[in-house]
């Protein structure tokens, strides 16, 4: 079992420091009894120094790995090996632990395991936005499986750049240009707020459309 807490140091002594530490949850603590009488059990501590893996990067990939359990009925232990291992295979990174990996090596997870969701249209417990640790790689992943960066439904390609009135976009190059995968929703909202407003409210900007974005779209790439 994995739980997100926070301390604060009490006092320091020569044996050691104290922490002040809150278990806010019910559950928690039934869980803890579950496994030990007097309600003590051994545990880990990770300290988020900055250089390893931050904690809000761990809670994003085991949240992950539990929609993903959710979705396919297996242990997250047991889809957290199979997908690292895939990931590693696929990337050439070598095999890591969440426990003390570094920075980059869990954003590079956290967008595999999101693009392996959107792939398999696994239904995430929160917004893309939120569960992302690079924007850019979110936005990716949303227009080439077609899902809306925003809220995952099934999405089309949103011209950042505008196009121009009368200009066919089937024949104009698109290479370069700035896109982001909309649902209708969403790309209607675009269009009455404008781009400016759009983004600053959804905290998202577009990326520049490569070959293998104009093949997903069927776009003129030069």
């Amino acid at each position: 079992m994995y739980t997100e807490i926070k301390a604060k140091v009490h006092r320091e002594r020569p044996e050691g420091t104290y922490l002040h530490v809150l278990v806010p949850a019910q559950s928690v603590t039934d869980e803890l009894k579950k496994y030990s009488a007097d309600g003590i059990m051994p545990g880990t501590l990770w300290i988020d120094d900055g250089r390893t893996i931050r904690a809000e990067q761990r809670r994003k990939a085991w949240a992950t790995l539990g929609d993903i359990s959710l979705w396919n009925g297996d242990d997250k232990e047991v889809n957290h090996w199979w997908l690292k291992t895939m990931h590693t295979a696929q990337s050439g990174e070598p095999m890591f632990s969440l426990a003390d990996c570094s920075v980059t090596t869990a954003r590079h997870y956290i967008s595999f395991l999101l693009d392996f969701a959107l792939a398999w249209s696994v239904p995430l417990s929160e917004p893309l936005l939120r569960r992302t640790d690079c924007i850019d790689a979110a936005v990716y992943s949303s227009l080439m499986h077609k899902r809306c960066i925003v809220c995952g439904r099934e999405g089309e390609c949103h011209h950042v750049d505008r196009i121009g009135i009368g200009r066919n976009r089937r024949e104009i190059p698109h290479l370069g240009m700035l896109v982001m995968c909309l649902c209708r929703q969403h790309h209607d909202e675009v269009h009455l707020t404008g781009q400016g407003a759009f983004d600053e409210a959804y905290k998202i900007y577009g990326i520049a459309a490569d070959e293998a974005i104009c093949r997903v779209y069927r776009l003129k790439a030069e």
